[in-house]
């Protein structure tokens, strides 16, 4: 592993919205050692001039699903494993290249891909990742038809998640995922625009399953993400000790209240329902099933006025399926009009790391963080479109400590 000296940076300090000019950073050993506005003392193995343009951290998605290849998880279900995993190495090796140096999966990918990513097999961002997420009979991750009977793939393939009832169940899923290394433990607690056989509007899990899944996960040291649109369902969430909610399009002003009393964070994921209302059925959505999604398409902005009103903490995700995982960065024009460019950068930085519970670890130009850095030729803080723009803005990307692109 080099040492690698950064000199002449102007450096985005994402806590605090501001540009630290003229810095000098240090990475060393895969971590951030230095940070300095004067000379660092010292040789390293090689020094990049960054010339006054702009070091950030890496970007983080908080809501992907690395191994959706199709927007059709029915179908996902009965693919080979081998198969889906080398598509899904085509997908985060494009996630890379976007400056995502950490994304958060939120069903799907595993202990195999993360490590294959982590030993440098697969190019793509350091995964987080939840295993299968949770779901009951007819929830959110039971794919079988309403007049199917019987389930053709396997809940330890490729597929979006696993089913479970009951306490004595959902335990010992959470505690499966947890043995199998989930970083996080995911909830599918209300209905979705996926799966064939809820409602958008249902509550999923009684409160008595949801209490024995956070269990496990406090007992974990880890996290628990909720899949939750109502008002309904993300009220009888958030109080019981889940710490992130997905997508959350239909909460009201009580849910807010519940976000700020509870430290608790919203993933909104305004650009799937955009790509989906525009290309869903063409991608391999079924028509019913893309119909579902008109049900919390409008309604999304509205949440996200809403939670920016009330001064509710954000996660960047995208959610995004297939082909569509395209427009990843497209949810920074959906929120910029919104949500002010400072706490939109801290969406896709140091919130992660705060609502992960690795707060220091990711997400700021701070010794000892990861040395996951991207440069851009101009300041994201005076103009958002900055980052949406990786073809002719990004000219270094960074994850721990290498380089895997560099135009300086």
């Amino acid at each position: 592993m080099t040492t690698t000296r950064f000199i002449n940076a102007n450096v985005i300090d994402t806590r605090n919205g501001k540009v630290l000019a003229n810095q000098q950073v240090r990475i060393q050993e895969g971590r951030i050692t230095d940070v300095s506005d004067s000379p660092l003392e010292g040789s390293d193995d090689q020094i990049i001039d960054i010339k006054g343009h702009f070091l950030m951290p890496g970007l983080v998605d908080s809501h992907v699903h690395v191994t959706a290849i199709t927007p059709n998880f029915a179908l996902l279900e009965t693919l080979s494993p081998f198969y889906v995993g080398a598509k899904s190495s085509e997908l985060m090796e494009a996630m890379l290249m976007r400056g995502f140096t950490t994304v958060r999966d939120a069903g799907g990918a595993d202990y195999g891909l993360a490590k294959a990513v982590d030993e440098g097999a697969l190019i793509g961002p350091r995964i987080m990742y939840a295993g299968n997420a949770l779901s009951q009979t007819g929830g959110h991750a039971d794919m079988r038809g309403p007049g199917q009977q019987t389930f053709e793939g396997c809940f330890c393939c490729a597929g979006l998640g696993r089913v479970c009832d009951g306490v004595s169940e959902v335990r010992r899923a959470a505690r499966d995922e947890i043995r199998k290394g989930a970083t996080q433990i995911k909830i599918m607690a209300s209905g979705g625009v996926s799966s064939p056989t809820d409602r958008i509007d249902s509550t999923q899990f009684s409160l008595e399953e949801i209490d024995a899944i956070v269990e496990e996960a406090t007992a974990a040291n880890i996290h628990t993400m909720a899949h939750a649109y109502t008002a309904r369902a993300i009220n009888r969430l958030i109080p019981r000790g889940v710490k992130t909610i997905e997508h959350g399009n239909l909460m009201d002003e009580e849910s807010c209240r519940l976000f700020l009393e509870h430290n608790a964070y919203l993933t909104p994921t305004l650009c799937t329902y955009d790509a989906l209302a525009k290309e869903g059925v063409e991608a391999g959505m079924a028509e019913h099933l893309q119909r579902k999604v008109y049900d919390v398409l409008d309604a999304g902005s509205k949440a996200l006025e809403m939670a920016q009103r009330y001064g509710v903490k954000m996660l960047y995700g995208s959610d995004l399926l297939g082909r569509m995982q395209r427009h990843q960065l497209n949810e920074f024009n959906l929120r910029k009009d919104v949500v002010p460019t400072d706490e939109l950068i801290r969406a896709a930085t140091s919130h992660a790391a705060d609502a992960y519970g690795h707060t220091g670890d990711f997400g700021e130009i701070i010794p000892g963080a990861r040395g996951d850095v991207i440069v851009l030729k101009d300041n994201p803080l005076d103009d958002i479109n900055v980052l949406t723009q990786p073809d002719d803005q990004l000219m270094l990307i960074m994850k721990g400590g290498v380089a895997y692109k560099n135009v300086l």
